[in-house]
């Protein structure tokens, strides 16, 4: 049997989202393999080992690097500006939309194809949990929301730092709500007013509130890569 030792060293910091690795650790970890007659075939196994190692402390980082919505089903829900209201739908979803700062169009396509497939609703023989915002024909409010990437310093400030800057978000944001119009109705999708202060009201239906991430589909993503073992060596 082998013994190989595997150390790394990382400065502080949170996994890299688009780069699949965990930055946020540093330590070092033992892993005994049996040796193959094949260099080629120990290479994999040993890849494999290290995958899985970096795939589990992955998942233990407590700070998402990836685009978040905060779902909520709601009876009604509006958006009023300066004592104005310009938004306002029925029965449907209000959806809080952050984006962090290392966001790119497929974190946008993801949480977009999430939302619109998320069953939040019973169907017909009011089963729970069986329809989609599309199959109740209900209606959609998004409103930008910097602050779910807030964290708190040591004097408890909020800090926004992981969240994307003012002028790109907004270009995101708006490229956001195009893939709900493409993917559902343009007459269905409502959103705030980016930058302002809102004042958003609703009624939560339940309540039931859930929350998308980005991370979550790089996270399925290489799970599904690592148990059909499409590891390059």
């Amino acid at each position: 049997m082998r013994s190989i030792k595997i150390h790394r060293r990382q400065p502080a910091g949170n996994m890299d989202h688009h780069n699949n690795s965990c930055l946020h650790w540093a330590g070092q970890t033992n892993f005994a393999i049996a040796p193959s007659r094949s260099g080629t075939n120990f290479s994999k196994l040993l890849a494999v080992a290290y995958l899985l190692f970096t795939s589990a402390l992955c998942l233990q980082t407590p700070t998402a690097t990836a685009m978040r919505l905060v779902v909520q089903r709601v009876k009604s829900a509006s958006v009023t500006v300066e004592n104005t209201q310009i938004s306002a739908i029925g029965p449907g979803i209000l959806v809080l939309v952050g984006l962090h700062q290392d966001d790119t169009r497929s974190d946008l396509e993801y949480c977009a194809k999430k939302l619109l497939a998320c069953k939040l609703w019973e169907n017909d023989n009011c089963a729970p949990w069986r329809q989609h915002v599309k199959q109740k024909q209900y209606e959609i409010l998004c409103v930008s929301q910097f602050t779910l990437y807030g964290t708190l310093s040591k004097k408890n400030q909020p800090d926004y730092k992981l969240a994307m800057k003012a002028d790109l978000a907004q270009e995101m944001y708006s490229n956001f709500l195009e893939l709900l119009r493409n993917g559902y109705e343009v007459n269905k999708i409502f959103d705030g007013k980016f930058g302002a202060m809102m004042d958003v009201g609703l009624v939560n239906d339940g309540p039931v509130t859930i929350m998308i991430e980005s991370r979550d589909g790089v996270l399925e993503s290489r799970s599904s890569s690592l148990s059909s073992g499409n590891i390059d060596g």
